[in-house]
């Protein structure tokens, strides 16, 4: 397998075939194109490419200088099992525009192990508090 190269750079996003995907998983269901290129274009998107082509997406957004949140990890299906998961949060968390952010979130149903080598924890019930609009 050749090496995985991350990328930042906007003009590498498969936006049709990312939002697919994103739309496909437990967590994007219901979002739409249009709402996935507002996201992308307000993040700090890591785009994971193989020899040029797009095989794995996250993204981190927040204010830059304290807070910051991973979201939409996501490897395409045939690359999985492969430590690009890995490379792309690895890669967030070393960004030179996130170099000062000391608090990090995410939420996850299935990967904790993943974000545990880097050092995340579960939240102590009773400590965070979330508003979903879209229950309401």
């Amino acid at each position: 397998m050749s090496e995985v190269e991350i990328s930042f750079d906007l003009a590498e996003l498969d936006v049709p075939r990312t939002s697919k995907l994103l739309r496909d998983s437990y967590w994007g269901a219901g979002r739409t194109d249009a709402l996935h290129e507002v996201a992308f274009a307000n993040s700090i998107c890591a785009i994971a490419l193989i020899d040029g082509e797009q095989v794995g997406f996250a993204r981190a957004y927040g204010d830059k200088a304290l807070f910051a949140r991973i979201s939409d990890v996501i490897v395409w299906p045939e690359h999985r099992g492969k430590g690009i998961g890995k490379a792309l949060v690895a890669a967030l968390l070393e960004h030179p525009d996130l170099r000062t952010v000391t608090a990090w979130a995410l939420a996850t149903s299935d990967a904790h192990g993943l974000y545990e080598q880097f050092g995340f924890e579960l939240i102590e019930a009773g400590k965070e508090m979330r508003l979903n609009r879209s229950s309401m």
